[in-house]
């Protein structure tokens, strides 16, 4: 009799880590336990990755991440993933940011960042100093060479692959029911290990929703788009006024609450949607744009045009894009909460690891390394410092 691809009756069960879920915090995970010499399992529900982590820009985003520990988390992942893809044969597609100003109060925002201890590497240019495809109009532009941008459709699967020959074991199509000491239930029996790895992603419900629900966390829709290819290329990757009011990054700038009540005059519904503009360049010439920010408990499926017209408008006074070609749409989710992160031990040798801000690839194998170090009992990595 032919078994179903998810049988893993012959299949070892027993591993010194364990990891729930597949997604780029679970991949991290991964990788953060097996640079530490364990033998990792990971077990994942889908046949292959279909959710936020492969439904996003792919922009390992530094600049504008609060100050702290999530900066440097961001700063560490960076460096990992640099490291990562090159191992991994992931391509680098785009480096850096532009973050753009249209407004004086946006470029005040700009020059007070790049000023601060935030800003090391950082350059504003003003008018005369900006080149197509920028818009004509723009004030001024701060440049960042911190940022790395991967596509996340290849590159997610090519790093499941790259962690399937670094002895990780990647067991698809098998649902975790319960977990607890040293062992896990799935769909394909129990498995063991001392450490088990918690990564949900946006299911709430499943394991440990006591303290899910105790986190406040609930669900972030986002809205993303693919714009036909316009003929040039984008030195990096693109943000807008719009960032400067989300990002926590820029939070400490004086200029920003001046910013925030003019965005309130002239952009109220762009606000309302939670729309800030991102524009990264895919090797194809195409441009991925978004994104929006709506959020409840269970999110509609559904994508209303004006949420969209809304982030085209913004791409075109950003880029000399008159007109758009959207050939492609979709929606994401992710975990959002009060935090930016979390990690809670809900029984012993278990961490619930979430990431509830939709900084998922820009922090992950950051957060990876301190789960992994607290499992083990080691101490924290170096980029944590006194957070």
């Amino acid at each position: 009799m032919t078994r179903p691809a998810c049988w893993y009756g012959g299949m070892e069960r027993e591993f010194d880590s364990l990891v729930v879920g597949a997604g780029i915090i679970g991949l991290a995970h991964a990788w953060a336990a097996a640079r530490q010499g364990l033998r990792v399992g990971v077990l994942e529900r889908e046949a292959r990755a279909v959710g936020a982590s492969v439904r996003n820009f792919g922009f390992i985003t530094v600049t504008g991440q609060p100050a702290g520990i999530t900066w440097r988390r961001a700063r560490r992942s960076r460096e990992v993933w640099a490291e990562v893809a090159s191992a991994a044969n992931i391509d680098v597609v785009q480096r850096g940011l532009l973050m753009c100003a249209r407004r004086e109060e946006a470029l005040r925002c700009l020059e007070e960042f790049a000023a601060g201890p935030m800003g090391e590497g950082c350059a504003v240019s003003r008018g005369r100093d900006i080149r197509h495809p920028l818009h004509p109009e723009l004030l001024g532009v701060l440049e960042s060479p911190h940022e790395l941008r991967v596509e996340s459709r290849t590159a997610i699967p090519k790093l499941t692959a790259w962690l399937a020959t670094q002895g990780v074991t990647i067991l698809p199509r098998v649902a975790v029911h319960a977990v607890e000491t040293a062992a896990v239930d799935t769909s394909a029996g129990r498995f063991h290990a001392e450490h088990i790895v918690v990564c949900p992603g946006p299911d709430l419900v499943t394991l440990f929703p006591e303290v899910i629900a105790r986190r406040q966390v609930t669900l972030c829709k986002l809205h993303m788009l693919r714009v036909a290819a316009p003929g040039w290329r984008l030195p990096s990757p693109v943000m807008s006024d719009l960032g400067l009011v989300r990002y926590l990054g820029y939070a400490a700038c004086p200029s920003l609450p001046a910013l925030r009540a003019r965005l309130q005059e002239e952009q109220a519904p762009w606000l309302a949607d939670g729309i800030h503009l991102i524009a990264v360049q895919s090797a194809d010439g195409s441009l991925i744009v978004g994104d929006s920010h709506h959020y409840g408990d269970a999110p509609d499926p559904f994508q209303p045009r004006d949420v969209d017209d809304r982030m085209l408008s913004e791409l075109s006074v950003v880029l000399d894009i008159p007109s758009p070609d959207v050939i492609e749409r979709w929606v994401g989710v992710y975990p959002s909460g009060p935090e930016v992160a979390f990690h809670e031990t809900p029984t012993p040798g278990v961490r619930l690891v979430m990431v509830t801000s939709g900084t998922g690839a820009s922090t992950g194998f950051a957060i990876a390394e301190e789960t992994i170090a607290d499992l083990l009992g080691r101490p924290a990595p170096a980029h944590v410092g006194d957070a």
